[in-house]
This record gives structure tokens, sequence and C-alpha cells, in this order.
């Protein structure tokens, strides 16, 4: 009988303890989640979204809480999320380009574990910014605090802040000791498991009659149509052919070889996305706790509505930007073609001191479409909510970053398990094999 692949990756004591590993630590992650911080009243905060949500005036809220997994109307220790150490990578990434010392830096001997601890430092910072934030704004919920505001106040920044770096410690570990990238699966484990509540609102909706059964199939069927698009254009490259010339290494002569740089439609990933919201979501956290005592932050808030058409456009924009400037971070085409000339290689009708403009010409065209189809499916939740009525929960689930964010973190964690198979000679999950890791 042939071999199951399922049961394959039980078989290999290995891959069985990093798939174990990864489990029990997401748990742990969604255990936090419904852990409230010290000095909250659970009830007050159910009445207070259950109204918010009645009254359609929860819509900067629910965004906030569909990147927390659900944290933020718990008011839990995970309530910020892993966002705030995204954020400050974004942060870091840019000073690396401003302050060239800061670059060199991270290229000498253990200069990288030196920018990780300044961008933990910096997270921390971020974190103690975004919590003082929120206890403002749980001022203006109705007794959901029980303890007097003078210990709350010190009590939740410092809960939160050590929940975030909680959290970045256990996507760390689920990196190393894992699979797949630790810190895109808590951002998955957090949209998956919001998908039976958004599932549940759904089916309230149409038998209360809001919302015709016909809109539900369309957008079903959108929803598949855009997941195989999303895939396909996941694993679409482009193959820039190199070959090389006999060279002498020692006393080793190497023939001539011919291989490929594949460039991937969409070299960065998801992680446009992962960026363009976690830039976003921090004036939106701010805006939507500080609103109601500050006029102008409200009035920004408004202005700033994640259904709104600024808020899209802001959006669409920052995607791009990401996808070109992360795309330039890891595939640099003067490193790429400085390596390429070094090693006595040549690209075919190119000459080599054009090596660089035609990997940088070829590059800006890839990106183009692919950053594009990103910012189309990112708005896809916008466009479901204006002419089809959907919940905004539910239209959050059913396209727009959570599609890409599943699909990505899918695709990649799959390729990761494959790659465990193939080590201990096995076939893999795939039997053409065609599933490619990425960029996470």
């Amino acid at each position: 009988m042939a071999n199951n692949a399922l049961i394959d990756i039980f078989r290999m004591k290995d891959l069985r303890n990093r798939i174990g590993f990864t489990v029990l630590m997401l748990m742990i992650f969604r255990l936090g989640v419904a852990l409230p911080i010290p000095g909250i009243n659970i009830n007050a905060l159910k009445v207070y979204f259950m109204a918010q949500e009645t009254t359609g005036a929860i819509g900067l809220t629910e965004y906030i809480n569909f990147f927390s997994g659900g944290a933020f109307t718990n008011f839990s220790v995970f309530m910020l999320g892993i966002m705030p150490y995204i954020s400050m990578q974004i942060i870091m990434q840019l000073l690396l380009l401003v302050f060239p010392k800061l670059k060199q830096l991270s290229q000498e001997d253990g200069g990288r574990k030196k920018i990780q601890q300044y961008t933990r430092y910096g997270t921390i910072a971020v974190c103690l910014v975004q919590s003082y934030v929120v206890t403002v704004y749980a001022q203006s919920i109705p007794d959901a605090i029980t303890i007097p505001m003078s210990a709350y106040a010190p009590i939740a920044m410092l809960t939160v802040t050590a929940g975030t770096m909680f959290l970045v410690w256990l996507g760390e570990q689920i990196t190393q000791r894992g699979v797949g990238n630790g810190i895109s699966l808590l951002i998955f484990a957090g949209i998956v498991a919001r998908m039976p509540n958004s599932v549940f609102v759904l089916l309230r909706t149409v038998q209360d009659g809001f919302l015709n059964p016909i809109a539900v199939i369309i957008v079903a069927t959108m929803f598949v149509v855009v997941v195989s698009l999303v895939v396909y254009e996941q694993q679409g490259q482009r193959k820039i052919p190199v070959h090389y010339a006999k060279r002498v290494v020692g006393r080793k002569m190497y023939g001539a070889q011919s291989t490929y740089i594949p460039f991937k439609i969409n070299p960065s990933g998801v992680i446009p996305v992962i960026f363009a919201s976690s830039i976003l979501a921090f004036p939106l956290q701010i805006a939507t706790s500080l609103g109601p005592e500050i006029t102008w932050l409200a009035r920004f808030s408004r202005w700033m509505s994640p259904q709104g058409t600024p808020y899209v456009i802001i959006y669409t924009l920052l995607i791009i930007f990401f996808a070109y400037f992360y795309t330039q971070v890891t595939l640099n085409p003067i490193e790429i073609s400085k390596q390429i000339r070094d090693n006595g290689g040549s690209i075919p009708g190119i000459r080599s001191e054009r090596i660089e403009e035609y990997l940088t010409k070829v590059l800006n065209r890839i990106v183009l479409p692919g950053a594009l189809f990103l910012a189309f499916i990112a708005v896809i939740p916008t466009l479901v909510q204006r002419f089809f009525a959907f919940p905004g929960s539910v239209a959050m689930i059913m396209g727009g970053t959570s599609l890409i964010i599943m699909v990505g973190v899918a695709l990649d964690t799959v390729s990761q398990i494959e790659g465990h198979m193939k080590m201990h000679h096995h076939d893999g999950l795939v039997r053409k094999g065609k599933i490619k890791s990425r960029n996470l």
C-alpha cells in the first residue's frame, strides 16, 4: 500500500516534535487571549462592545481587534498583539537605510543580534505608548475598571507590554523549534480563531433577513476564486538564466554550468500587507482610544475609518511602497550582480556592466503587478461591505488582509514541512512537489 503523507509526518520523530511544539505554543497564545488584565470587569466590557456592535460604531475597534485575534475587546494581556514588534521592525529597516553606520553595524560579526536587541528595546517603548492609550480608552467604558485608576494604569501598562514581549519570544521559539515562521503563525492563528464566530454572525444575519442568500453565494464563489488567484500568484516566478564559465578553485577545476535566478511575481509575500496594516493600526488605536476626549482625534478617527475612501487610498499606497521597499532590501540588484560577476557568471544577451540595470528593470516590472494585485485583494472587504452589505467581521475574514495572510502562511508552513520530509527521503505532501518556500 502506498505511503500516506500525513502518516509519514508523524512517523518522523523530529518533524512530529516540531509540529507538536508549534501546536502547544499556539494553544498558549489562544489561552492568553482570554486572560484579562488585572482590574478589568469582563461583564462591563461585553455589555459595552455588544452595544457598540448593535449601533454599528465598532468599525475601528473591530479592525484593531481583528489583528490581535480577539484579544483587544477582551482587554487581555495580549491585547496589543504582535503589531508593536512588526512596527518597530519597519522603523529599524528604515533606520538602516538612513544611517550608514547602523547598516555597517548590521553587517559585522554579531551585528544582526545587536539590531534584533535594539528592535526589542524599541518594541518595549512602542508598547508603553500604546498601553497608555489603552488605559485612557478603558476610562471611557462605564464600570470597566474595578480598581483605582492610579493603580490600574501602571499595572495595565506593564502587563500589556510584558504580554507583547512574551508573544515576541513565543514567535521566535516557534521559528527555531517548531514549523513555520512564528510571528506570521501567531497572526494566522488569531485570524483562524475568529472564523467560527464570523460564520455564526453571517448565518444569523441571513436568518434575520438583513442579508440576501444570493449575495452570500456570490461572495462565497468570489472567495474561492480569489483564493485560487492568490495561490497562483504566490507561486509564480520569473527565471533569469545565468551561465558560469569554467573556473579553477585551488587544485580543482569546475566545469561550465547553467542555472537561473528565481524572481517571484511577489517576492515580498505577505510582508507588505502586514507592514501596511501595522503602520495604520498604530494611529487608529490612538485615535480610537483618545477620540472621546480630544476633538480633532475624534474627527481623524472618523476620517480614517477602515471603510472610508481615504483609508483605502493610503492603505493601497503603503502596500505598493512596502512591496518595493522590502524587495530592494531582500533582493538587492547591486549585490546580486556583484555575486554573479565575482563567480564568473553572465546573463545571456546582457553585458557584464549592465547586469545590475537589467535586474533592476526586471524586478520593477515584476513587483508592480504583484503589488497592485496585493492592494486589490486587501481592499476586497471594503467592496464587499459597500456593495453586498456584509457585516464588517465577516468581510474581513472572507477577503483582504486575512485572506493573503492565511494563504501565504499556509503555503510557507506546508513548504517547510515538505522540506523536512524530503530530508528523510519522503515525497512530501504534494506529489509533484510544486510548493515553494516564500520570504516571510
